[in-house]
């Protein structure tokens, strides 16, 4: 097990860097991670613009907890959290390096929240999907902070703020969920339609994208209080609260920018953003 004693502080590990980007991706489906598609582009061409990070600090959809952990092993394992997909998905292998020193300063910044450092977990669907676009090598370290389900979107926004100080130190923070995300309602039959969704999934995204474009964060931490069509968007929290770390990081004079903002088999988006 990690302990804080074993550790030098990050400061003898990352270097000090101009401020790092932040992102939100929208990873949609896990046959993203193998298959050729307008999303993949994206993630790739965002990935050019990008200065090469000392690690990575993951908000996955998929690691959805009681409490807040971070994982904090030397390598962690790839997760196939999920059925039904061909053999090739499952094959796949993402052998990025953990960083127990990240781990570490990440427990750190965020007292007085109880953090556990987590041997087990590894990194899953959400994480691994789209950052092997962004690093096909696996050259870059991943730790993953998983989602307490127990907390409001105003819990989730005010933690990401205390994480501002490890974009400084070359920390690439990744939101990974979706926000237009209801898998009872996907209509399979059109799934590879272009920017195709239902009339409430055209006007959640629209409402949403309104807001981020404008700065306005307020109403997207109290999501619960939004419009019925974002209410059908967002059935249940878990990859929705991605985007809120990724808005807490915002600082005033960075600009936000959208990519991959398109629809998906109806009740999908795979809206992504960029803060720098």
């Amino acid at each position: 097990m990690t302990t804080l004693n074993d550790l030098h502080s990050i400061s003898s590990t990352f270097s000090n860097t101009d401020k790092m980007p932040v992102l939100f991706l929208g990873h949609g489906s896990p046959m993203n991670a193998i298959e050729e598609n307008q999303f993949v582009e994206g993630f790739r061409n965002l990935a050019k613009t990008l200065p090469q990070p000392n690690a990575i600090l993951c908000v996955s959809a998929h690691w959805y907890t009681k409490g807040t952990k971070v994982t904090s092993m030397e390598m962690p394992r790839t997760i196939h959290d999920f059925g039904g997909f061909p053999q090739a998905l499952f094959d796949v292998q993402y052998p990025a390096k953990g960083s127990p020193e990240l781990a570490v300063e990440t427990k750190k910044i965020l007292n007085p929240v109880e953090v556990e450092l987590d041997e087990h977990w590894g990194l899953d669907h959400g994480a691994w999907s789209v950052i092997k676009h962004l690093y096909p090598d696996a050259n870059v370290p991943v730790i993953q902070l998983s989602i307490d389900y127990t907390k409001s979107g105003q819990y989730h926004f005010e933690l990401a703020q205390k994480l501002q100080s490890l974009r400084h130190k070359g920390v690439l923070i990744i939101g990974s969920g979706n926000i237009v995300h209801n898998l009872r309602l996907v209509d399979f039959r059109n799934f590879d339609k272009d920017n195709y969704g239902y009339d409430w999934a055209i006007e959640a995204r629209e409402t949403v994208n309104n807001y981020l474009l404008d700065g306005n964060f307020q109403p997207l931490i109290d999501f619960e209080k939004m419009n019925k069509a974002v209410q059908i968007a967002i059935p249940t929290p878990d990859h929705y609260l991605p985007l809120l770390y990724t808005l807490g990081l915002k600082e005033k004079s960075e600009e936000l920018s959208l990519f991959n903002d398109k629809l998906l088999a109806g009740s999908l988006s795979m809206t992504s953003v960029k803060i720098v």
